[in-house]
């Protein structure tokens, strides 16, 4: 499945750069959100995306995007027997399509489906077994909604929902504190023509 799908998003991506592309970048604010591992214990910091519409299907586009982002342990983590200070990077690929229809000129709602990796980096002790260097990635599905507001022809404002699931290994509980993810994205961003 996985290998299946970076193939279709390398070929979407070759195709991507004819010249009838469109580009955008996008800066947004992830703010993690809900009861899970992620909502209670990490504060976003940045994510910077990159799309590209490669198929005009009026009023449909279709595209590929690619979100990486920061966020970082917010101490909850933290107390008398551990101290931590881990960083998560995520990087999500994404296919999209995007809705542009004429009574809705300003508005432009989009759905994805992806897949999102989790790259945790840090250091954490623990008073009874002294420093460990955390290195590990998680993966999951990832489901995407959004809308954008063109403020200009190329200046717009987005709000998107990102939902992952989790793959979780052995020693991983299968919960939905573990495995389901939900980050809400506030940003601007940039059109290229």
């Amino acid at each position: 499945m996985k290998k299946t799908f970076l193939a279709l998003l390398l070929i979407f991506t070759v195709k991507s750069f004819s010249q009838d592309s469109k580009l955008s970048l996008e800066l947004n604010y992830p703010i993690p959100v809900d009861n899970n591992f992620l909502g209670e214990n990490y504060t976003g910091v940045i994510d910077f995306g990159v799309k590209f519409r490669f198929v005009d299907l009026n009023p449909v586009n279709l595209g590929v995007a690619l979100n990486g982002g920061i966020l970082v342990d917010n101490d909850n983590l933290s107390n008398e027997f551990v101290n931590s200070n881990i960083t998560i990077y995520t990087v999500q690929p994404k296919l999209f399509a995007e809705l542009d229809l004429e009574a809705l000129k300003r508005f432009h709602p989009t759905i994805g489906l992806g897949y999102s990796f989790l790259i945790f980096d840090g250091l954490a002790s623990i008073s009874d077994f002294g420093l460990f260097e955390l290195n590990d990635t998680r993966n999951g599905f990832n489901f995407n909604l959004g809308v954008a507001y063109d403020i200009t022809d190329r200046l717009f404002a987005q709000v998107q929902y990102d939902f992952i699931r989790l793959d979780v290994d052995d020693d991983v509980p299968d919960t939905k504190f573990n495995t389901n993810i939900n980050i809400l994205k506030i940003g601007i961003g940039y059109r290229f023509f």
